[in-house]
């Protein structure tokens, strides 16, 4: 029965970081139309965090952490949301946000060959099928003159790019280090730390802060969607996951979140979705499976009756 729970809230968190998080780039560029980016982020994952401390009140949760513990909390959190969110919003400024969380899909190779570096873990064979299928999706999608022509394309590209980097550290640092037990503790403190740090930063920019009784409402109803759902359901199953599972499944999230954000995309925002775009978020479906599978290549030989390598 606990194998089927565990089982059942492993799907869940998934479903979390696959199909809510891929939503979020349509709220992010909704709401970067009007809010400065580091502004829009500092408020979220500070509602967001404090908002997890007042749960775990009501839980009855100890938040009490040691020093260690808060230090990497910190680190976590830059890495993950002062960083690879913050500036993120910031590039999502100057290009569409279903394009944006297509050139996120390149993470799953970014922490396979981050692994390979920093641990010395052999990639396995499956993996790197669907890392070749990944790498051609994403030819497919920055290889459209009509996309990458557009003006700023460029300069968004490559913010992306360094936040994409910001998250497979991110991933591998968090998979190994001596975080809270609970996964809420652990996305209350990183959230909170990162969302002073991005004020800070908001205010070192000089960007110019407002009331959200000011902002219209679909840029209140989509932070909303971020601090609840985007913010404490699925940072907090993503927390979850990479102490569960390898990072570099965790990391196949990066596939499946551009499909979601392109059919929103294009269904809300009107951003444009082109045949070549469709095709890239197949090959990218399929790189999931490869990566995500536990069945190994096999070779059986009829001669000798034995077995080369084994099913998983």
């Amino acid at each position: 029965m606990a194998k089927s729970s565990n089982t059942a809230l492993i799907i869940l968190a998934f479903f979390a970081i696959y199909v809510i998080w891929g939503s979020t780039y349509l709220l992010n560029k909704i709401a970067v139309t009007e809010l400065p980016a580091y502004m829009l982020a500092s408020i979220r994952f500070v509602s967001a965090g404090l908002l997890i401390f007042g749960i775990c009140k009501i839980l009855g949760i100890s938040v009490k952490i040691s020093a260690k513990q808060l230090k990497n909390s910190f680190i976590a959190g830059f890495l993950f949301l002062t960083f690879g969110n913050g500036v993120f919003v910031w590039g999502l400024k100057f290009v569409d946000s279903g394009f944006a969380a297509l050139e996120v899909a390149a993470m799953p190779l970014i922490v396979l060959i981050l692994m390979r570096v920093v641990d010395g873990k052999k990639i396995q064979p499956m993996s790197i099928v669907g890392v070749i299928l990944g790498i051609i999706g994403i030819y497919l999608l920055v290889s459209q003159k009509q996309i990458v022509q557009k003006e700023e394309t460029l300069l968004g590209m490559i913010i992306i790019f360094f936040c994409v980097l910001g998250w497979s550290a991110g991933s591998l640092f968090v998979s190994k280090a001596k975080l809270p037990e609970s996964y809420l503790v652990n996305t209350a403190y990183q959230m909170v730390t990162a969302g002073l740090s991005l004020f800070v930063v908001s205010l070192v920019v000089g960007e110019q802060w407002s009331w959200p009784t000011a902002w219209s409402g679909r840029v209140q109803f989509s932070m909303t969607m971020l601090i609840v759902f985007g913010s404490i359901v699925a940072f907090s199953a993503f927390n979850y996951l990479l102490k569960t599972v390898s990072p570099e499944k965790v990391a196949t999230s990066s596939y499946v979140n551009p499909v979601i954000a392109l059919i929103l995309g294009w269904y809300i925002l009107d951003e444009q979705i082109t045949t070549q775009s469709i095709w890239a978020a197949v090959i990218l479906l399929t790189g999931v499976y490869f990566i995500n599978t536990k069945k190994k290549l096999v070779l059986y030989s009829r001669f000798k009756g034995k077995f080369y390598g084994k099913k998983q």
